[in-house]
């Protein structure tokens, strides 16, 4: 591993301030923490013409104020030209407002670093900066844009090579840390060491009528891991994402039920995660195959549940029996506001008797909290990160056992 001046000498930087001695100091500031590559704008449409002409940068680091007047063209342009990965902003606002520019920043599509302050500090900016230089950032290749998405003789060439895998990351125990199951993810290995996430060709799988042929492939891959993982004599839940346009097949439970039934699996040891989004216009045949699944004793998880517009309205019309916590409210753990959303769902889903999972658990901390708050299942980084089927059958928590000790409240 890089030591850290190696590591910020090779980071490639934009410093978009429009304040020119604010500008001056930030950029002396980052050169002298050993950072060598430092481009500077004074507002967003010069910086998208710098980096054209001279090429991207890892990150760039905005004043909030000039990403309010035009640095949010700014991002979305750079980003769909690929000119910037990450974004720090430095500013003096509340937090409140910051995790508000931090959700802006996220959906131009960029990866979010944090708030470095007003002025930026060495001491400050160097985390923030180490952090993206970590050898655990390391991830599959990204979505790209819908002139980089596979054709269809592409996908079908890549269905009848089998290229399309199940991937798995552990759903865990937030007392004991003892594996509970894991989630069944896609991944398209088009090339030797070439795999591809799905936001890179489930666009076009969509698009094209595939999904059926790419989903039942990753099924059976899944079925085919649990079949093992339970041959030890413990219980080994997977939970596969379904598109809501799926449940609108008649015969779409028909063939689950046939898939299950050869292999030899469960009902009860399969969870289907759905996005409340893509539920808002269920037809009358998604309603009706989502009860033939729990009644078939399968369950039904709403994933990402608080990002849509009508969360409360889908658990009280559809069937289902647990709840994926969107990672957004882990993530903010420590504002007044996230820790209130975790608590009410937790009481909510408690009331209705639901299960609940929270997604994107990363730090001790968050794990804590959780505990505290009675949070019994979760999965993130802090766990394990997704992992191949070969890698799953002979996977172990390499962490600190002594993370999982249940928090206790404190007294009083």
């Amino acid at each position: 591993m890089p030591s850290g001046n190696d590591a910020l000498n090779s980071l490639r930087l934009l410093m978009l301030e429009h304040h020119d001695v604010q500008r001056t100091a930030s950029v002396n500031t980052l050169c002298g923490m050993g950072c060598v590559d430092v481009l500077q704008a004074a507002d967003g449409q010069a910086a998208l013409a710098l980096l054209h002409q001279q090429g991207g940068v890892d990150i760039a680091l905005c004043d909030v104020q000039t990403l309010a007047m035009d640095g949010l063209t700014f991002l979305s342009q750079a980003r769909e030209a690929g000119l910037v990965k990450a974004v720090i902003i430095c500013s003096a606002l509340p937090e409140e407002l910051v995790q508000t520019v931090a959700q802006i920043v996220r959906l131009q599509g960029l990866e979010w670093l944090g708030n470095a302050g007003r002025p930026a500090l060495a001491e400050v900016l160097g985390p923030l900066l180490q952090a993206y230089c970590m050898p655990s950032r390391l991830r599959v290749a990204h979505a790209c844009g819908p002139g980089c998405q596979p054709g269809e003789q592409q996908l079908r060439a890549g269905i009848d090579r089998q290229e399309f895998c199940a991937w798995f990351q552990p759903t865990f125990h937030l007392s004991s840390g003892l594996v509970q199951g894991a989630e069944v993810l896609l991944r398209w290995q088009r090339a030797p060491g070439e795999l591809l996430s799905p936001g890179s060709f489930l666009p076009a799988v969509e698009q094209f009528g595939l999904l059926d042929p790419v989903f039942f492939s990753v099924f059976e891959q899944g079925l085919r891991l649990q079949k093992f993982m339970q041959s030890g004599g413990n219980g080994f839940k997977l939970a596969f994402n379904l598109d809501a346009s799926q449940l609108a097949c008649p015969h779409f439970v028909d063939r689950v039920e046939r898939v299950l039934r050869t292999h030899g699996a469960s009902p009860a040891g399969v969870t289907f995660e759905l996005t409340e989004t893509g539920l808002l216009q269920a037809p009358g045949m998604c309603l009706t195959n989502m009860l033939r699944l729990r009644m078939l004793v399968c369950d039904l998880s709403i994933d990402d549940f608080g990002v849509g517009y009508s969360s409360l309205e889908r658990l009280c019309q559809l069937p289902f029996n647990e709840v994926k916590l969107d990672a957004g409210f882990i993530r903010d753990f420590k504002l007044p506001r996230p820790v209130a959303v975790i608590r009410g769902v937790l009481e909510l889903a408690r009331a209705l008797n639901m299960q609940v999972v929270a997604e994107g658990i990363e730090t001790v901390e968050q794990l804590r909290c959780l505990q505290r708050l009675g949070c019994q299942l979760g999965q993130g980084y802090l766990y394990a990160r997704p992992m191949s089927e070969t890698h799953m059958m002979n996977w172990a928590f390499t962490g600190d056992p002594a993370i999982w000790p249940t928090a206790k409240l404190p007294a009083g």
